[in-house]
């Protein structure tokens, strides 16, 4: 079997040339584009999650060999995260070559969050079943590149250190304001601010609410001088 020009600029960007074709293409199959005679990525995804996990812990632990269980914790949810993969999906154009069902497509499913988390486990897997483990494992500590490095400030939940902060000071938890809304309804775009009760606030900007939460309140600690 050939990849098309796209797939094999695809594999470039991932630094992988599959000898079994079929897994890359099973990889970026979406289950809206399935059928009975069709495969699609959800048992990739399965894999694809337990491989990346344990190349993350495995790095953070040589990364800091003196770091106990809690403090690896929330460093190792923030690198396996939904949020990441999907991040690290967008880098290399995932969403660009997924397989998708016209519905799906409709609705703007090639920036969805899930589905280029979910697909970019699918491709840990495929490299996983096409090369083994070490394959694998090169290509994600590759991809993921310098969050590994700066895990430990990203780790650091921001509307939680947002409260903190406030709480610490005798203030009111922060309130989120949706502030706006753009975009198609199949690709909203949501501006949230996060105020303290003492006037003081900050934007972001993002595809989900969550995001933009979590944005607005990093930007506000950083205004008030404590960096998320």
């Amino acid at each position: 079997m050939k990849l098309s020009a796209d797939l094999k600029a695809f594999e470039a960007r991932i630094g992988h040339t599959f000898s079994q074709p079929q897994i890359l293409i099973r990889a970026l199959t979406h289950s809206s584009f399935g059928s009975a005679h069709r495969e699609d990525n959800q048992r990739l995804e399965f894999l694809g999650d337990r491989v990346l996990g344990l190349v993350m812990a495995e790095a953070l632990l040589e990364a800091d060999p003196e770091a106990s269980e809690g403090a690896l914790a929330p460093r190792f949810n923030t690198l396996v995260r939904k949020e990441t993969c999907a991040d690290v999906a967008r880098d290399i154009g995932l969403g660009d070559v997924l397989r998708l069902g016209r519905s799906e497509m409709l609705s703007g499913g090639r920036r969805k969050l899930a589905l280029l988390g979910d697909a970019m486990e699918a491709v840990i897997a495929a490299v996983h079943r096409d090369a083994g483990f070490e394959a694998a494992r090169a290509m994600i500590l590759r991809l993921w590149g310098q969050r590994i490095n700066k895990v430990e400030d990203d780790a650091r939940d921001a509307k939680t250190a947002l409260q903190e902060w406030a709480q610490a000071r005798g203030l009111s938890p922060p309130e989120y304001v949706e502030t706006e809304r753009s975009g198609p309804d199949h690709a909203p775009n949501f501006t949230i601010a996060a105020r303290l009760e003492t006037g003081e606030e900050a934007r972001a900007q993002a595809g989900s609410k969550r995001e933009a939460q979590q944005g607005a309140a990093k930007a506000l600690l950083s205004k008030m001088g404590d960096g998320a």
